[in-house]
């Protein structure tokens, strides 16, 4: 547990470790399910849910944790093209934890990795459940899109620019 406490900031938002890709997958998955989702439903977004080694190795999954409990929530981050972007590819909160701060935390260590790539903005396919979260971290709707795992489902499509240094 040594490596986990000297990898931790003092926000409680982490890289993710090299051993975790199973454990945060099954946290994706039971927040997703959370929401009361079908087996179908649930099947089909499984992929989409997956945190794989290989993302954690190019070092774009961040976990959150409070304490010794453990990875609490998860996010993970693709490049877009444009250089100055990236897209939010998931972001999930254990249920357990919801309505504790741990999003708002989680959100704002991607903040941070984002400036530390010199991002300039964020777009988030969101779940509709998640929606007004990401509202509420200012994140604007730019429109809807179709879902890639769900057939016939379309989901709102955010933005969120990043604010100047200090802001």
């Amino acid at each position: 547990m040594a490596g986990r406490a000297a990898a931790a900031p003092g926000n409680g938002v982490r890289p993710a470790l090299p051993d975790e890709a199973e454990a945060l997958t099954r946290l994706c998955v039971r927040s997703k399910a959370h929401w009361g989702y079908d087996t179908d439903f649930m099947r089909l977004s499984r992929p989409g849910l997956t945190v794989t080694p290989a993302m954690i190795a190019e070092r774009r999954v961040l976990v959150a944790e409070d304490g010794d409990a453990g990875p609490l929530g998860v996010a993970g981050l693709d490049a877009l093209p444009d250089e100055a972007g990236y897209d939010l590819a998931l972001m999930f909160v254990a249920p357990e934890a919801m309505g504790r701060g741990i999003g708002r935390r989680l959100f704002g260590g991607v903040v941070d990795w984002l400036r530390a790539r010199g991002a300039r903005r964020l777009e988030i396919l969101a779940d509709p459940n998640a929606a007004p979260f990401y509202e509420r971290m200012g994140a604007v709707r730019i429109g809807d899109t179709p879902s890639d795992a769900i057939p016939g489902r379309r989901l709102p499509l955010y933005e969120y620019r990043l604010p100047p240094e200090g802001d």
